[in-house]
């Protein structure tokens, strides 16, 4: 079985066309990925990293571990004091905060004017029966 010449001719001279053609799809392709995926993704997260950077006293913060707490104390660039109930201090590395729950007012403001509020209605609470209410009397 001989193949001839000018049959064999024909695979190499259309070349030129045929990688046009068949490159074209997956360029197409790449830059459907970049547009949906790729660039949402970067933007996401530089959302969520000057989100972090932005962290100040007072935010209530969620860990990576799953826990919310509110920030006591910019410890340094890396690190930050979670209180994560009362009287419990963690220190967090930064980049472990998931995310921002709530923006906590300024430092400026902790004269108690929260406090009270917060007081008056656990005191309510207690006068009412507890957790409960008045349906934990009898």
């Amino acid at each position: 079985m001989i193949v001839s010449p000018a049959f064999a001719q024909g695979f190499g001279g259309a070349g030129g066309g045929d990688f046009i053609t068949t490159m074209l799809p997956l360029v197409m392709i790449f830059v459907v990925f970049y547009f949906l995926l790729i660039r949402p993704q970067q933007k996401r997260a530089k959302e969520q990293k000057a989100k972090i950077a932005a962290i100040r006293r007072g935010d209530r913060v969620v860990t990576g571990g799953g826990f919310i707490g509110t920030v006591a104390k910019i410890v340094d660039d890396n690190e930050v004091l979670v209180e994560i109930a009362e009287g419990v201090r963690v220190r967090v590395v930064r980049q472990t905060i998931t995310d921002v729950v709530a923006k906590g007012e300024p430092a400026d403001s902790d004269k108690g004017e929260g406090k009270s509020e917060a007081k008056a209605g656990d005191d309510k609470a207690k006068s009412e029966g507890g957790l409960l209410g008045r349906f934990g009397r009898k």
